[in-house]
């Protein structure tokens, strides 16, 4: 059986400068528009669709399997971009990265309260 996540919608307020705000911090392109859609592609194939919605945003998490390389590119991008992030997923611990299973991860949200993810290694994959 072979079975792949394609794609997921993202919701937003605004879905360019949320796909863009995406883009910029992993270091990846915003695709161009297709429909109501503007996608980010990540690089094993999934895209993140997003969409504009005037209704409620229930905040997701997103999470991404990072190289350790790409974890400090990305890293100093979100502390040069000056956000807030966290070792933990309920926020308690405040501009700090965790040290999980060997590798590194940290979260931050997005401009529409999604919570993201980037770590090293896989959860349960140990030291």
């Amino acid at each position: 059986m072979t079975i792949e996540l394609n794609h997921t919608i993202v919701y937003a307020r605004d879905k360019e400068a949320s796909a863009r705000f995406l883009a910029d911090i992993l270091g990846l392109d915003v695709s161009p528009q297709y429909g109501p859609f503007v996608p980010v592609v990540i690089p094993n194939g999934v895209t993140l669709d997003y969409a504009d919605t005037s209704g409620t945003i229930t905040p997701q998490h997103y999470a991404f399997l990072v190289s350790e390389q790409d974890f400090d590119e990305i890293f100093g991008r979100i502390r040069a971009a000056g956000l807030t992030y966290w070792a933990d997923p309920y926020h308690r611990k405040e501009m700090e990265i965790n040290t999980n299973d060997g590798g590194r991860g940290t979260y931050f949200e997005d401009p529409n309260g999604h919570n993201l993810e980037i770590l090293t290694r896989p959860y349960g994959s140990g030291s």
